[in-house]
């Protein structure tokens, strides 16, 4: 996977934890979740992933942590924190939603470089994140979820991950 993205990739550990506290968000999360703390990709195992009979949850979550890594170790992370913005408002909620749904869109990119089929991207998207996190809209609409992850998945690419350059409407 690292030859799609880059030659240089750094190693990346990856931690299981049995504590339900997120380090991303304080929120204690009561299934299965995987999320990068640091440098490292940390990966809470519980019941509704050991029970279930398909992987799809597991699979979009390490996905989207990925896709967390790949940000992070491009500059693109650094390049968004670095955004010139007051930090809240409008402004920032954009950026914010630019940011996640490339993420989004790396990982089907990732997926798609691991062989993995996907003809339903809804439970792709359910799947990457912890549905504590159902709430928050820093993902952007349902719409453009689906539109960005196809987008990653069908080019196989990370250059058609370019949501910095999207027209608003495509990043809502």
């Amino acid at each position: 996977m690292e030859r799609v993205f880059v030659d240089d990739f750094q190693p990346v550990a990856v931690m299981f934890k049995t504590d339900k506290e997120s380090c991303a968000t304080g929120l204690d999360i009561a299934g299965s979740y995987v999320e990068i703390c640091g440098q490292t990709i940390e990966v809470r195992l519980a019941n509704d992933w050991i029970k279930s009979k398909s992987d799809v949850k597991a699979f979009a979550a390490v996905m989207r942590a990925w896709s967390g890594v790949v940000q992070g170790q491009t500059g693109i992370g650094r390049a968004w924190w670095a955004l010139p913005n007051d930090r809240t408002g409008e402004d920032m909620e954009e950026q914010n939603r630019r940011f996640y749904l490339q993420a989004d869109c790396l990982a089907g990119v990732s997926a798609k470089s691991l062989g993995r089929k996907i003809k339903d991207f809804k439970p792709v998207i359910a799947g990457m994140e912890p549905r504590e996190y159902a709430g928050y809209k820093w993902n952007g609409k349902p719409a453009n979820r689906l539109y960005w992850i196809k987008k990653g998945y069908q080019a196989g690419k990370p250059g058609a991950c370019n949501t910095w350059t999207a027209s608003s409407p495509k990043v809502a």
